[in-house]
């Protein structure tokens, strides 16, 4: 049995714990899957990278109302997909030929297979017995599968395969409602496939404050076929063709992509032998400290964070990896001021409270709004539809949350997020520094100047 100072499972955030300070421990890294994890290979690093060109080939209908006549000529499907592989495989393929022959990796063993625990700080990687005196469980999440009659006989994809397809299909049913689901639709309608959403929820992005995800929602049926508290029964083939059967409706479709969330990968690793407890949703718990329930093992990124987002992954591996070099000075994660951003059209970025949470937590605030037509930048796009929306505590003008859905949203909103993390409050941040003109940060600046406080 090969004993460790320290195993990471997986590598993606995790496998940027080791740096050179780790060079005289001995570590194994364990891998089931590709390096890199999610973000680098199946979401946020590919998905953007087919989010970009989607956004060039919707261009044509943005310039017609700007008096500028545009036209797509073609959505070569394969150059772009190949484009994309084409730099990430070898980023994978490279990570794992680093940490498997490179001189600086001496000290670092890799095992490529699943990891089990057989007992406190015990472990088989496929039938080969390790122990450790810390561990690191960074093993990520996967998507959910849905349990719907005939679906997997007739085949479907999840976000993990659907970036691969060969050809664009004519018709894509995507199910579920959330930022996956916007994202995709996007992407394939952008690129003129016939795109339907089927939501069991009564609107998308529920998870959004009200207010965007009623306009986002609005939006979206003017571009997709979306149906609104639906739930798929069942599913077969039919000359070439799947049916979907729905509860009061029917959908027919080339192809379908299930995106009704993730779950942690936390059932692959017979945590109850480690000592490692679980929420009920199968998040790994873990302290201010990312220390587990069980001595010696720490959790990071979407096996432990209802967040699954990779900034916070990252921030979390940077807390676990001083904390397992300090463990007498350790430092606690910071989960304050979160921010998230969904790439689809028009963007949606957010954090902090929505004003349904401040009002169920009884969290005293004031709103406003600001839309990009009351702005010049907002005239010159001709943009009617967009708006930011903040929340703030009335006497400190502390803010409380940020939402904003249109064109750069997830740039928009980074000032905002640097304004909660520091303290700085709504009236000093609006008339204390000047904002250029007339450029579209005045959306946050007016934004601003319009809470009541």
């Amino acid at each position: 049995m090969t004993h460790y100072d320290l195993v990471i499972i997986g590598t993606g955030s995790g496998n940027s714990i080791l740096d050179r300070r780790f060079a005289d421990w001995r570590v194994a890294i364990v891998e089931k899957g590709v390096f890199g994890g999610t973000c680098l290979n199946v979401g946020c690093i590919p998905t953007k990278m087919f989010v970009h060109p989607a956004d060039l080939a919707a261009t044509p209908g943005a310039g017609a109302r700007l008096g500028v006549d545009l036209t797509l000529d073609g959505v070569r499907w394969r150059d772009v997909r190949d484009r994309i592989f084409g730099r990430i495989d070898p980023i994978a393929a490279g990570g794992r030929e680093y940490r498997r022959h490179h001189p600086d990796n001496a000290n670092v063993t890799v095992y490529e297979g699943t990891a089990s625990f057989t007992g406190p700080r015990e472990l088989e990687v496929d039938g080969t017995p390790v122990t450790a005196d810390r561990i690191v469980l960074a093993a990520g999440g996967r998507p959910v599968l849905p349990d719907i009659p005939g679906l997997a006989e007739i085949g479907y994809h999840t976000s993990d395969t659907i970036m691969r397809l060969d050809e664009l299909p004519r018709r894509l049913t995507i199910i579920g409602s959330g930022f996956v689901s916007a994202e995709f639709a996007h992407v394939f309608s952008s690129f003129g496939v016939e795109v339907s959403v089927i939501a069991r929820s009564n609107a998308l992005l529920r998870h959004e404050d009200d207010d965007i995800s009623a306009r986002f929602t609005e939006l979206a049926r003017q571009k997709w076929d979306v149906r609104l508290e639906r739930k798929v029964l069942r599913a077969t083939r039919s000359s070439g063709a799947i049916q979907l059967d729905l509860d009061g409706d029917e959908l027919e479709t080339d192809l379908v992509l299930v995106a009704i969330g993730r779950t942690p990968n936390s059932d692959l690793l017979n945590l109850p032998a480690a000592g490692v407890d679980v929420t009920p949703t199968g998040h790994v718990v873990v302290d201010p400290y990312q220390r587990t329930t069980a001595e010696g093992v720490w959790a990071l990124g979407d096996l432990s964070s209802p967040f699954e987002l990779k900034h916070v992954a990252n921030h979390e591996a940077r807390i676990v990896q001083h904390n397992l070099l300090h463990p007498a000075a350790p430092i606690a994660a910071d989960h304050r001021f979160v921010p998230h951003a969904v790439f689809t059209a028009p963007q949606v970025a957010s954090v902090g409270l929505t004003e349904e949470q401040a009002a169920t937590q009884g969290i005293r605030y004031v709103t406003a709004k600001q839309d990009y037509a009351g702005i010049a930048y907002g005239w010159a796009m001709e943009d009617t539809t967009g708006f930011a929306k903040l929340l703030a505590d009335p006497v400190s003008g502390q803010l409380l949350g940020a939402h904003i859905l249109g064109p750069q949203a997830s740039t928009l909103i980074q000032p905002l997020i640097q304004a909660m993390s520091f303290g700085l409050d709504a009236r000093t941040m609006a008339s204390g520094q000047y904002w250029i003109h007339p450029a579209m940060p005045e959306l946050v600046e007016n934004a601003l100047l319009n809470l009541p406080l």
